[in-house]
């Protein structure tokens, strides 16, 4: 095989090391109060309150919180008219206080609470799959003559909104969720990116017909993936038929808490802003709002790189292209980094899902275990669990090793090099790492008709990951195969930030469906676990063990290997008719070694059935104290009293044996 991996004339060039600089999207301008979004204007910082609206002190109380840890705009839930109208009193107290921050109402099922806050804060947001279309899970076929009745009916109920906010110089968001996608549009798109984005469109022709623009658009899901392509598709569709663009608010709806919420938002999040799309974002905790602040500054720092252009320019492909099936990879692989290390022993291996029994001499793997164990040029004298292989650099690699276990990694460079690490080789793995913001044409064509060839690519430039998405795209036009490895290091100096960098770098590629594996690396060392000017970051026990559970984790999120139990949890509000922190707590710790199923806890009915989307099973509040059971769409179970209702759970899923006992431990 010595003789693939030589020097040979170079055949193409791949273009993927000179792709520009990222720009962003430009947008139209929107003003709200005082505060100027899209155009050129910086990314805006926003969060949403989760205290009673009734209850003035306290939710002016948590806005001045969420204000002086950074928000530039503060979302209010107004279910009803009189907490529509209590916006008035806690507007003149912020006012009072100094505090001249734009509020935001958030309108559901109200028109009329919309219309009534709209003369009194800077903006409202509706959801037009339940502003004036109910939702009742009903399968109906429209003829073109009863669909444009049904628009009709939405213009005659929408418009005297618009005319407010138009008198009233008030903003409007208009805020698709995947979840809550009204009857008729299912009926017509179905529960697709092209629903959410017609179900936004139709509110957006009603208000441009009344020459109303002071408008903002969103396209919430729970799951990145259409996330990501509903808001691509929206940019296009608006480009292509106003030959314009507005701006856009970027949130996962339903992200959840810690580590899980912040991944699947910075996925969701961080994708379109590499993009350049994007012009005021909301990371969704199920966590006091202040908290979700700082996980939005690490956004905006991350990308706040990118430039403004003012010229006209193309909108991200809405489409991803297809995942290419690897034999030698059927899912995503992860790669644990033990560079550092200075020895191996059994019990480091329990950080990246390994446990030995020492009475019995063998190895118990968890659903989250690492597949590699690089080990820079150090051989373990151990024996290894039967699903671990190691790599190891190339010249610490030879033929006496057990080749079922160790395989070579080389640096590009030395592909090219007549020496003699080069002389034996593995016969079905060699690993080659690839700086794919250098020159790298030459190496990719001296391996290109290689089949035992794995590439891990990484590039530490701010626009790394388009250069990633462009080489892997330009192999594929070339029909070049071979499996692809995302390598992302981080250099930042909290879990917070690592978490943001490697998220949206190495979940980006895995949503366009590229990428067969991931390896993440960090500087152990450089990490803080302390409360820095009042933000405290997320704990670092173990760093192999934070790698490998956060390369799980994006997985997830991306769908693309699933590991663990998945949680779809809305960020509170005034909405809530129980704890939501304290819940989510208990419901994760009863259920979290069930693998595959994903559970959603919800506040209210808002958040409810809707929201849930793909969920296979939900829990959602129904009253005071009162669960409502779902299982997918249906109700299942209504009234629970609070205190037994996580029992009730668990037999639900028992009842539909989506249940296993947790193992012992």
């Amino acid at each position: 095989m010595s003789n693939i991996l030589t020097n040979k004339i170079k055949l193409y060039t791949l273009n993927y090391h000179n792709i520009p600089q990222p720009a962003r999207l430009k947008t139209r301008e929107v003003k709200i109060g005082n505060l100027l979004i899209g155009n050129n204007h910086p990314l805006r910082v926003q969060t949403m309150t989760t205290t009673d609206t009734m209850d003035t002190m306290a939710t002016v109380e948590q806005s001045i919180r969420c204000i002086e840890a950074g928000a530039e705009l503060v979302r209010i839930t107004a279910p009803s008219k009189k907490e529509a109208e209590n916006l008035q009193n806690i507007k003149d107290e912020l006012h009072k206080r100094g505090y001249n921050i734009p509020l935001v109402a958030d309108i559901h099922f109200t028109p009329n609470a919309a219309e009534i806050a709209a003369r009194i804060v800077e903006k409202v947001r509706v959801n037009p799959g339940n502003y004036v279309d109910k939702k009742k899970f009903e399968q109906i076929e429209y003829t073109d003559t009863e669909y444009a009745e049904e628009i009709e009916r939405i213009r005659e109920r929408f418009t005297p909104l618009v005319k407010i906010c138009k008198e009233h110089g008030t903003a409007m968001r208009i805020g698709t969720n995947h979840g809550s996608l009204s009857d008729r549009i299912m009926s017509r798109y179905g529960d697709t990116a092209n629903g959410m984005v017609e179900s936004a469109m139709e509110f957006l022709r009603i208000a441009r017909s009344e020459d109303y623009h002071n408008i903002i658009l969103s396209m919430k899901s729970s799951n990145p993936i259409v996330m990501v392509e509903a808001y691509r598709l929206l940019a296009k569709t608006m480009q292509d038929e106003f030959g314009e663009i507005y701006p856009l608010h970027l949130g996962v709806t339903e992200a959840g808490d810690g580590e899980d919420g912040r991944i699947k938002s910075a996925i969701g999040i961080g994708t379109l802003l590499q993009d350049g799309i994007g012009d005021t974002i909301r990371v969704s905790l199920t966590e006091d709002p202040e908290f979700e602040i700082p996980v939005c500054v690490d956004l905006v720092k991350l990308n706040g790189q990118l430039d403004i252009k003012s010229e006209s320019q193309k909108v991200a492909n809405p489409e991803t292209q297809k995942q290419v099936p690897n034999s030698k990879f059927p899912v995503p692989v992860v790669i644990a980094d033990f560079m550092l290390a200075e020895t191996i022993a059994h019990q480091d291996l329990q950080s990246i899902g390994y446990t030995y029994n020492e009475a019995t001499d063998k190895w118990n793997i968890g659903d989250a275990a690492a597949d590699f164990i690089y080990t820079s040029n150090k051989i373990i004298d151990f024996a290894l669990p039967g699903t671990l292989k190691v790599l190891v650099d190339a010249n610490a690699w030879n033929e006496n090793l057990d080749t079922a276990k160790y395989f070579p990694l080389y640096q590009g460079s030395e592909v090219l090099n007549d020496n003699s690490t080069l002389t034996t080789q593995h016969s079905k793995l060699n690993f080659i790492a690839l700086d794919v913001s250098k020159y790298v044409d030459d190496i990719i064509d001296a391996t290109k008709d290689n089949s035992n060839v794995v590439y891990i690519i990484y590039s530490n430039e701010n626009n790394g990951m388009q250069q990633c998405r462009a080489f892997a795209q330009e192999l594929a036009a070339q029909k070049i195969h071979h499996p692809i490895i995302i390598a992302v290091e981080s250099h930042h100096t909290s879990i917070d930030e690592q978490l943001i960098h490697f998220s949206q770098k190495a979940g980006a590629l895995f949503l366009d469906n590229i990428g067969n594996g991931i390896w993440l690396m960090n500087d152990p060392l450089k990490l803080v676990n302390q409360q820095v000017s009042g933000r405290t970051y997320l704990p670092v026990k173990n760093n192999h063990q934070f790698l490998n559970n956060t390369s799980f984790s994006i997985l997830q999120a991306t769908r693309k290997r699933i590991s663990k139990t998945e949680y779809i949890s809305c960020p509170s509000c005034g909405r809530t008719l129980f704890e939501l922190q304290e819940t989510t707590a208990k419901i994760r710790n009863r259920t979290n070694h069930l693998k595959g199923l994903k559970i959603a806890i919800m506040g209210c009915i808002v958040n409810g059935p809707g929201e849930m989307a793909d969920a296979d099973f939900g829990y959602v509040g129904s009253g005071v104290g009162k669960i409502t059971l779902y299982k997918g769409k249906e109700v299942v179970k209504k009234n629970i009293d609070s205190e037994v209702a996580v029992d009730e759970l668990i037999n639900l899923l028992k009842e539909n044996n989506a249940w296993i006992d947790p193992p012992l431990n």
